[in-house]
């Protein structure tokens, strides 16, 4: 990761404890977690703006604000993953921010290049191995598709946004022909047809069905920070690595929230924004998820911080995620990837 920065500038303190230039916010959010309701309250404690929530998966909630049209009451779109963001953003359901406070706590890698969405958690997709059973794991995403590690790999199908938004990157980095190859070279050294979630590819490595696994790093964290069936038990045995780093780095999935096109309520959008990459907003957000801070200068979760820092991939375009989707499931169709 890179170097941490300090202290939350005066400016961020002052937005979320301001008087509300609304007296509510509407949130649209396919983040389903109950570490965020105590934050939320915080939000509406500071500031007087309540938050009301509609939650639903990404696809629902951006058919839904599509079809509400100049009408709709949403004013912030919450989802994880660029690719997923990048949805509403090829649709036109997202404006323009304009706050210093987001441009200084969030780096320019972690949010959209016009300001149409900002990071706030980040998850590292990476390499997981059987300390056991691999001697010489992958260092690279390039090196999953090596011959060597035939039917070790366990990796989810291609339906996946996390996968398409990896392949997506390696489409932008190295070019639509190396991109199929790699994806070919992958499918021959998987261990199983893809299934299940990113849980179920590590639980993979403890059963012995395969040896080499690709997940986000939050699932890895989970196992570590509480009892996960069939993953806890054998934890100690799973290996990681950050791929990439010696030369992009590592690939980042991050929970994303822009304001929506629309909204009504456009300042307390802003506000809530704002509050949500502030520094104890930051802690818990981040932290009581198991997720990696956009913000530096936030401490990590003891159990986040048994996997250590890394450096991200800050050089390829994160439009390019969404960009690439298109292109990436065609590869993903063509290669036998299911």
């Amino acid at each position: 990761m890179h170097p941490w920065k300090t202290a939350l500038s005066a400016t961020a303190l002052l937005a979320v404890t301001a008087p509300a230039f609304a007296q509510e916010v509407n949130l649209y959010s396919s983040r389903h977690y109950d570490s965020d309701d105590a934050l939320y309250e915080e939000f509406t404690e500071k500031t007087g703006i309540t938050i009301n929530r509609i939650e639903a998966n990404a696809d629902e909630l951006i058919a839904r604000m599509e079809a509400e049209g100049a009408n709709s009451p949403a004013d912030v779109f919450m989802t994880v993953d660029v690719g997923r963001v990048g949805r509403a953003v090829d649709a036109g359901l997202l404006q323009p921010f304009e706050s210093d406070v987001i441009e200084t706590n969030v780096p320019p890698h972690l949010r959209h290049p016009e300001n149409l969405w900002t990071g706030l958690s980040q998850r590292a997709r990476i390499i997981y191995y059987s300390k056991e059973r691999v001697e010489n794991p992958p260092r690279t995403y390039e090196a999953l598709a090596d011959p060597m590690y035939e039917g070790q790999v366990c990796i989810r199908s291609s339906s996946n946004i996390y996968n398409q938004s990896l392949l997506a990157s390696i489409i932008e980095v190295h070019g639509e022909e190396t991109a199929k190859e790699w994806a070919a070279g992958v499918v021959d050294n998987m261990a199983r047809d893809p299934q299940g979630g990113d849980t179920d590819q590590l639980r993979g490595i403890v059963s012995g069905e395969c040896d080499i696994a690709v997940a986000n790093t939050y699932y890895y964290v989970r196992g570590l920070a509480g009892e996960v069936d069939g993953l806890t038990s054998g934890i100690d045995d799973i290996g990681w690595v950050w791929p990439n780093q010696g030369g992009r780095g590592a690939h980042v999935n991050l929970a994303t929230a822009g304001i929506a096109k629309n909204a009504p309520n456009p300042d307390a959008a802003t506000a809530l924004l704002e509050f949500l990459v502030s520094e104890d907003a930051q802690e818990q957000f981040a932290n009581a998820n198991n997720e990696y801070p956009v913000l530096s200068g936030v401490g990590m979760n003891e159990h986040v911080a048994q996997l250590g820092i890394f450096i991200p991939d800050s050089t390829t375009p994160t439009s390019a995620f969404s960009e690439n989707a298109a292109q990436a499931q065609a590869i993903f169709n063509e290669v036998g990837w299911n």
